[in-house]
C-alpha cells in the first residue's frame, strides 16, 4: 500500500513537471499566434456577426417581393345599433324633401372573417433597395477583412517587439557575462595591489546597472507577451522564438488595397442610391384581394338567428408619383457625396504608391545597415576581447576596457534598431501592396 502512494506520488509530480515544462517552453511562432487571433479575435467575432446581420437584412428586405397573407377576424355586439337618417319619401312619397326619419339598422351580433392578400408587382425602390443591401453586405465583407489585416499587424508588430526585446535580453547577458569576467580580473589585480578599489567599484556598479537593464527587459517582454494574448484571445503561457527570420528583400506584387475596395463599394452604394430616387418616378404596382365571411346574428326569441354572408375580391392598385420636390434635393447629395468618394479614391491611389515608395526606401536602407551593424558588432567584440586581454597584461587601462565596452553595447544596439526599421518597413509595404497575409 505504502509503495503505490510512493508510485502515485511519483507520477503526478512527473505530470506536474511535464505540464509545467509544457507552459513555459511551448514556443509559438508568429504564423501560430495569427492562426489563433483569427480564431479567438473579439472585434474578428464582431465584424463576422456583422456581416450575417447584413445577411439576414438581405433577406428581410428580399421577403417584401413575396406575397402576404393576412387573417383577422372581428366581432361586435351592439348595445345601441348604428342609427341612419333616411328621407320621409322612402316611407311616404307625399312628405317633404326636407323632412327625415331615424331608421336603425343591423342585428346585434356582428362577425366579420377576413383573409387579405398583398403583393408588389413592380416597385422600383424596392428593387433599389434589395441592391444596396447586397452592397452593403460587401462593405461589411470588406469591413472584416481590414480587421483581418488589422489583426496581422498588430499581433505581427507585437511579435517582432517580443523578439527584438529578446535579443536585447540576450545581448544583455552577454555583457553582463563579460563584466563579471572584468570585476573577477579587476579583483584578482587589486588583491594584488595592481587595481584600485575604484576600479573594482566601477565594474561593480555596472555590472549591477546591467542586471537592472535586463530586469526592465524582462518585465517589458513580459507586458507584450501579455499584450499578445489579449489579441490572440488565449490566456495560456507561451514564448516566441528568439531567431529572427532571415532578412531578405521581397518584392511584393501589388494589390489593391482594402481601404480603395472600400472607398470604390461606397461609391458603388452611392450611386444605386441615385439610381433608385430616379426610378422613384416610375409607378409602383400591388395586387391584392381579400376573402371573408360576414355573419349576422339575432338573439331574440323566436326570431333567433346567425347568418353568413360571402364577401370577396380583388384589386390593382398604381401609386403614381406626382409631386416630390425633396427627391430633385436627395440626388444631389448623393451626387455630391460621389464626387467625394471619387476624390477620396484618387488620393489615397496617389498616397499609397508614395508610401510605398518610402517603405521600400526604409526597408533597403534597414537591410544595409542591419549587415553593417553585424560586422561592427563582431568588430566590436573582437576589440573588446582584446582589450580585456590587454588589460590583464597591464598593456591596456580599465578606460580602454570600459570605451571598449561601451562601442560594443553601441554596435548591438544599433543593430536591434536597424532591426526593428527593417521590419516595420517591410510590414507597412506588405499592407501597402495588400500582401499582408504573406508572412
Amino acid at each position: 500500500m505504502k509503495n503505490n502512494r510512493i508510485k502515485l506520488k511519483q507520477v503526478l509530480l512527473l505530470l506536474f513537471t511535464i505540464s509545467f515544462y509544457w507552459m513555459q517552453a511551448q514556443e509559438f511562432t508568429l504564423e501560430q499566434c495569427i492562426e489563433q487571433a483569427l480564431v479567438n479575435n473579439k472585434k474578428l467575432k464582431i465584424d463576422q456577426n456583422n456581416i450575417d446581420i447584413s445577411l439576414e437584412k438581405q433577406k428581410e428586405v428580399k421577403s417584401n417581393l413575396y406575397p402576404k397573407l393576412n387573417a383577422t377576424l372581428d366581432y361586435k355586439y351592439f348595445f345601441d345599433l348604428p342609427t341612419q337618417l333616411m328621407p320621409a319619401k322612402a316611407f311616404n312619397p307625399m312628405a317633404p324633401e326636407w323632412q327625415f326619419n331615424a331608421a336603425q339598422f343591423g342585428v346585434p351580433h356582428n362577425i366579420n372573417t377576413n383573409i387579405q392578400l398583398g403583393m408588389p408587382l413592380y416597385n422600383p425602390e424596392l428593387y433599389g433597395g434589395i441592391k444596396a443591401t447586397k452592397i452593403a453586405t460587401k462593405l461589411k465583407e470588406l469591413q472584416f477583412q481590414k480587421s483581418k489585416e488589422d489583426v496581422y499587424q498588430t499581433v505581427s508588430n507585437l511579435y517582432y517587439s517580443a523578439q527584438i526585446i529578446k535579443n536585447q535580453i540576450a545581448f544583455m547577458e552577454q555583457n553582463i557575462q563579460n563584466s563579471n569576467k572584468l570585476l573577477q580580473n579587476l579583483r584578482l589585480l587589486k588583491e594584488h595591489q595592481l587595481a584600485t578599489g575604484t576600479d573594482v567599484n566601477k565594474i561593480d556598479l555596472q555590472v549591477k546597472q546591467l542586471k537592472t537593464q535586463k530586469q526592465l527587459l524582462e518585465s517589458k517582454y513580459n507586458q507584450v507577451i501579455n499584450a499578445l494574448k489579449i489579441n490572440m484571445g488565449i490566456n495560456s503561457n507561451f514564448d516566441v522564438s528568439k531567431q529572427i527570420k532571415n532578412i531578405a528583400i521581397v518584392n511584393y506584387e501589388p494589390k489593391t488595397i482594402t481601404d480603395i475596395k472600400m472607398v470604390k463599394t461606397k461609391q458603388e452604394l452611392t450611386n444605386n442610391e441615385i439610381k433608385t430616387l430616379k426610378r422613384g418616378k416610375i409607378p409602383s404596382v400591388i395586387l391584392y384581394g381579400s376573402y371573408g365571411q360576414t355573419g349576422y346574428g339575432y338573439d331574440k326569441k323566436p326570431n333567433d338567428f346567425l347568418d353568413w354572408y360571402p364577401l370577396s375580391f380583388v384589386g390593382l392598385k398604381v401609386d403614381i408619383p406626382v409631386l416630390d420636390l425633396s427627391r430633385k434635393r436627395k440626388i444631389k447629395q448623393k451626387q455630391l457625396e460621389n464626387e467625394n468618394y471619387k476624390l477620396q479614391l484618387e488620393l489615397l491611389i496617389e498616397q499609397n504608391d508614395i508610401e510605398i515608395q518610402n517603405a521600400q526606401e526604409k526597408r533597403s536602407v534597414a537591410a544595409l545597415t542591419i549587415e553593417n551593424t553585424k560586422e561592427q558588432i563582431d568588430l566590436a567584440q573582437k576589440i573588446y576581447n582584446q582589450t580585456l586581454l590587454q588589460n590583464r597584461q597591464e598593456t591596456a587601462s580599465l578606460t580602454d576596457v570600459l570605451l571598449a565596452d561601451n562601442n560594443l553595447r553601441q554596435a548591438q544596439q544599433n543593430y536591434i534598431t536597424a532591426v526593428i526599421d527593417y521590419l516595420k518597413a517591410d510590414l507597412e509595404l506588405k499592407k501597402l501592396t495588400g500582401n499582408l497575409d504573406q508572412l
